[in-house]
């Protein structure tokens, strides 16, 4: 696994010396820190659709809480970024040292779960986007294939986790 992590990220990573695909890995690596992207993609869905803007505001507190559980798992795992012991060049800088899982990759998965089942244009527009955020960050140098799987996976696990409080449901209380 160790050796295919370092094959994947080194082509991905190869990508970024294409300015163009560097500048749009940039652009959505710097889009995406701390949630930010999905914060204010959610929190635009409940200033437009007031039907539902209690399930737009609990996906987006879903697709934070998703963000923060990634920060607390980087907190016990600790493995170092890529650019600390496989001498890859970053393109980007970083908020922390650390990257098991990808928070981008994170809140990126949460936000298409939740904020897929909340529009259909949600469904079509944010998971390519998504997809793109979390391939960015290894175009960037920044994280390795398997702390963007790891990412995605607790993203989606969380916004699934919380889809029924998300719409209103009153089972999970």
């Amino acid at each position: 696994m160790h050796d295919m992590d370092h094959r994947l990220l080194s082509a991905l990573r190869d990508c970024g010396c294409d300015a163009r695909v560097a500048a749009a890995a940039r652009a959505l690596s710097q889009a995406g820190e701390h949630g930010a992207l999905w914060i204010v993609a959610g929190l635009a869905g409940a200033a437009v659709d007031r039907e539902r803007r209690g399930a737009w505001l609990r996906g987006t507190a879903l697709t934070a809480t998703a963000h923060l559980a990634s920060m607390g798992v980087k907190r016990v795992v600790r493995r170092p970024r890529p650019s600390g012991n496989a001498g890859i060049k970053p393109l980007v800088r970083t908020a922390g040292l650390h990257s098991f899982p990808s928070s981008h990759a994170t809140s990126a998965a949460a936000a298409t779960v939740a904020f897929g089942a909340l529009s259909p244009l949600g469904a079509r527009v944010v998971p390519p986007l998504a997809a793109a955020m979390c391939v960015s960050r290894m175009v960037v140098g920044v994280h390795y294939p398997s702390d963007v799987a790891a990412g995605a996976a607790l993203g989606a696990l969380t916004a699934r986790v919380g889809s029924a409080w998300m719409n209103g449901s009153r089972e999970n209380d």
